[in-house]
C-alpha cells in the first residue's frame, strides 16, 4: 500500500488586531483580548457583536479565526463565508487562513499515517489511521479540490480496512478529474469486489452471487472507461479496465483493450501475457503464441506465461490430431506441438510440484510423444498427489 509521505511547507501566519476609531465596543474589546490570548473572552465579545451586526465582515472574519484556532473548521469556514457575504474586505485573510488550516492539517495527517504505516500492533495502526483520516478531512474542508488530501485519505481508508468509506472519496476525487490516480483506483476497488463476488460464486453456485460480481465489474467498466477518455495515454487505467472486461465477461471488449495495450506498451508483459489467454480461449493458438513468448521474453521467470504457452502447444497439438482423426488422415505433426509444449510444462512442475493438474498434463504430452513409461509415472504420481 502507498504510503504518504509528503509535507507540505506552510503559509505564515500572525495575526495581530488594532482598535480602530468608530469599532463597535464588541470588536474594540475582541481585539483586544485576541491580543492578550484570551480567546475565550474574544469569542464571547465576537458572538454578541455578529447578533447585533449580522452584516459584520470583521467580525465573522475573526470569529472564523478563532474557530480555525480552536480546529472546528466547520464553523471557520461558516464564519468566513458569512464575513464574504458582507464584503469582500477581508478576502485575502481567509484565503490565507484557508491554506494555512489546509498545510497544517495535512501535514498532521501525514505523520499520523506514517506512524500507522510504521505500527507493530492493530490497536495502535487503527488509532493512528483514525487520526489521519480525521486531519485529511479536515484539509478537504479547507480546500475541498484538494487532490493529493482525496488521495491520502483514500489510502488511509484502506489501510484501515475501511475499503467501502475509500469509494465516496474516490468519487469526489474522479469528480475533480485532475489525475488519473483516482479513476485507477475506484476501478481497482470494484475489480477486486467483483472477484470476491465471483469466489463466492464458485462456492455457492448462488445466481445473485454471479450478478453481483457483475454489477461490480460493469461499475468498474464505467468508471476506467471515463478514466480512459479523460487520461488515454495511462497504462494503468487500461490494464484494470481489460480486467474488468474479462471478469463482466465481455471478451471483445476485452480483446479490444489489451491489444490496444500491447501496441501502447509493447514490453509490458502483463498486457501481453493477458492477451495471449484471451486469445489462448478463442483458440487462436498462434496469436497466443506470439503473446506469450514475448511475456517469456520479458521476463523468462515468469511462470504464468511458461505455463499458458505449454498449454497452447497442448491444445494447438490436439486440435491438429482431432482433426486428421475426422478426417481419416494421418498426420503426425500434432506431435510437434507437444515436443514445444515437454520443456515449458517440465519448467512449470518445478514450481509446482506437488500439483495433480500439472502432473496429469505432463503425463498426457508423454503420452502424445509415445514416452509410456513416463506416461504412466507421470499419471502416478497425478493420484499420489490427490491423496
Amino acid at each position: 500500500m502507498k504510503k504518504a509521505v509528503i509535507y507540505l511547507s506552510l503559509v505564515a501566519m500572525a495575526m495581530g488586531f488594532m482598535a480602530f476609531q468608530c469599532a463597535s465596543p464588541e470588536l474594540t474589546g475582541a481585539k483586544l483580548y485576541i491580543n492578550q490570548k484570551q480567546y475565550d473572552k474574544a469569542k464571547e465579545s465576537l458572538l454578541k457583536e455578529v447578533e447585533k451586526n449580522p452584516k459584520s465582515d470583521e467580525g465573522w472574519y475573526m470569529l472564523g479565526y478563532l474557530y480555525g484556532e480552536e480546529g472546528n473548521f466547520q464553523k471557520m469556514l461558516e464564519s468566513f463565508d458569512k464575513s464574504l457575504e458582507a464584503s469582500k474586505k477581508f478576502e485575502k485573510e481567509v484565503m490565507e487562513s484557508k491554506k494555512y488550516h489546509w498545510a497544517t492539517s495535512f501535514n498532521k495527517g501525514v505523520s499520523y499515517f506514517n506512524n500507522g504505516a510504521k505500527a507493530t500492533t492493530p490497536d495502535s495502526m487503527k488509532l493512528f489511521f483514525d487520526k489521519a483520516i480525521q486531519q485529511f478531512n479536515n484539509a478537504i474542508l479547507c480546500e475541498a479540490d484538494s487532490v493529493v488530501a482525496y488521495s491520502n485519505l483514500t489510502y488511509a481508508y484502506l489501510n484501515s480496512n475501511r475499503t467501502d468509506e475509500a469509494i465516496p472519496v474516490l468519487e469526489k476525487m474522479t469528480k475533480l478529474g485532475k489525475t488519473a490516480e483516482g479513476f485507477s483506483m475506484l476501478g481497482q476497488i470494484y475489480n477486486e469486489k467483483g472477484s470476491a463476488e465471483m469466489d463466492k460464486y464458485q462456492t455457492s453456485k448462488t445466481a445473485q452471487d454471479s450478478l453481483n460480481a457483475v454489477q461490480h465489474y460493469n461499475k468498474a467498466i464505467q468508471v476506467l472507461s471515463e478514466g480512459r477518455a479523460k487520461f488515454p495515454e495511462d497504462g494503468e487505467i487500461l490494464l484494470r479496465l481489460s480486467n474488468a472486461y474479462i471478469g463482466a465477461n465481455k471478451l471483445e471488449e476485452a480483446m479490444t483493450a489489451f491489444k490496444a495495450g500491447v501496441e501502447k506498451e509493447p514490453e509490458n508483459k502483463f498486457y501481453r501475457y493477458n492477451y495471449g489467454v484471451l486469445l489462448l480461449n478463442s483458440k487462436d493458438f498462434a496469436g497466443a503464441e506470439v503473446q506469450f513468448q514475448k511475456a517469456i521474453e520479458l521476463d523468462p521467470e515468469y511462470t504464468n506465461a511458461v505455463y499458458n504457452l505449454s498449454v497452447t502447444y497442448v491444445r494447438w497439438g490436439s486440435e491438429i490430431r482431432e482433426k486428421a482423426e475426422a478426417e481419416g488422415k494421418e498426420d503426425m505433426s500434432y506431435q510437434d506441438k507437444f515436443k514445444l509444449a515437454l520443456p515449458l510444462m517440465e519448467k512449470y512442475l518445478q514450481t509446482k510440484p506437488d500439483e495433480p493438474v500439472i502432473w496429469d498434463l505432463l503425463g498426457k504430452i508423454y503420452a502424445n510423444l509415445g514416452m509410456t513409461d513416463k506416461s504412466q509415472e507421470a499419471f502416478k504420481r497425478a493420484d499420489e498427489y490427490r491423496k
